[in-house]
């Protein structure tokens, strides 16, 4: 019977077990990523956020605590030097990552990547203030265009009234009138955008002529 045994089954003895966790911990915090089972990456979770948050007390005793676990004084150098340079500092917890890659071909374990987050972390309520930011002027930019296009129209057609003498506004007659004005100064605009494309296409054949001529001129010559 497996009395006050907590934890996963990990196939072997304790004292095995307990070998294969220092070393699995030990090769993440040299290689900041290791590919392992996911049951052995879920059971060494916890040792690494304890060595971790040994690292951020940084006294004395907690370094003595990480030195006996990792057996490894040049590697529990590295983690606290790390951490007193700010890595893991605005991190409440979290950090690992891990990531599955599927079954293993054989046994048909499943395999993850486990890995440190070294990225800083921002806080959620900032994300979402930070992300309304951005998106609010994209939304707010084309009511505003809508809405000054709209003032220009009516502004536009105010005048067209007063212009052909309406004093009453929204009667069937000034708005049949005001379209109608439109429409002709619209077909004004255009006939007159074609008259100048027409002149400035005759100025330039004048000039391409002007130049084929000079240029046989000089032939000539």
């Amino acid at each position: 019977m497996r009395h006050n045994k907590k934890g996963r089954k990990l196939g072997t003895d304790w004292s095995h077990t307990k070998a294969m966790k220092r070393s699995l911990v030990a090769a993440l915090f040299l290689n900041d990523r290791i590919k392992t089972v996911e049951a052995r990456a879920k059971e060494i979770r916890p040792d690494v956020d304890k060595i971790v948050t040994w690292a951020k007390r940084g006294d004395l005793h907690s370094r003595r605590l990480a030195i006996a676990y990792l057996n490894d004084k040049e590697l529990v150098r590295e983690i606290f030097e790390k951490v007193a340079q700010g890595m893991w500092q605005d991190r409440p917890g979290g950090y690992t990552r891990i990531m599955k890659l599927g079954p293993r071909k054989g046994d048909n374990a499943p395999m993850v990547i486990m890995e440190l987050v070294t990225e800083p972390c921002v806080p959620k309520a900032e994300r979402k203030a930070a992300e309304a930011k951005k998106a609010a002027p994209k939304k707010a930019a084309p009511k505003k265009v809508a809405k000054k296009a709209e003032e220009t129209k009516a502004e536009k057609s105010e005048e067209l009234a007063e212009d052909l003498g309406f004093e009453n506004d929204g009667t069937v007659e000034q708005i049949e009138a005001v379209d109608a004005a439109e429409k002709a100064e619209a077909v004004e605009e255009a006939r007159e955008e074609a008259e100048k494309a027409e002149a400035e296409a005759a100025k330039e054949a004048e000039t391409v002529d002007a130049e084929k001529i000079e240029e046989e001129k000089a032939d000539v010559k």
